[in-house]
């Protein structure tokens, strides 16, 4: 890479189901993204203290420590508080993206959901992130 070149943003995928976060990820590293990903709460801690990526997708519902917590860590972190934090749910009810919102998360995306409407909300937490 050259001086002149600046990095694809980095996305951590955070998802406890193998299919959904390598369909994910695959998808993003098709549109351009880099992409980190993690299976538990733990694990998607030390990779968003370590990699400090530019959007984190958060499935809420992992083994061990869950995305709530996850993304309550990350926001109470000087290191991690400023990354977007995108809420990935099963849970469609407006309490659910309510208390979401109230942990830290930036945005919520109802799963099931198609890989471009992941991709548009990632995109547009990237914009509202440099402007």
């Amino acid at each position: 890479m050259t001086s002149g070149e600046t990095q694809a943003p980095l996305v951590l995928v955070v998802d406890d189901v193998d299919h959904g976060r390598e369909i994910f990820a695959e998808y993003l590293e098709f549109r351009g993204f880099r992409v980190a990903t993690a299976a538990d709460g733990l694990e998607a801690l030390e990779k968003a203290f370590e990699l400090r990526p530019d959007v984190i997708l958060m499935d809420l519902s992992l083994p061990g420590i869950d995305g709530w917590e996850a993304t309550r860590r990350l926001k109470q972190d000087d290191r991690t508080r400023d990354i977007p934090i995108i809420a990935l749910t099963a849970h469609a009810l407006a309490a659910a993206h309510d208390k979401a919102r109230e942990v830290g998360c930036n945005a919520v995306v109802t799963k099931p959901c198609l890989p471009k409407d992941l991709e548009q909300e990632v995109r547009r937490q990237l914009e509202a992130r440099t402007s």
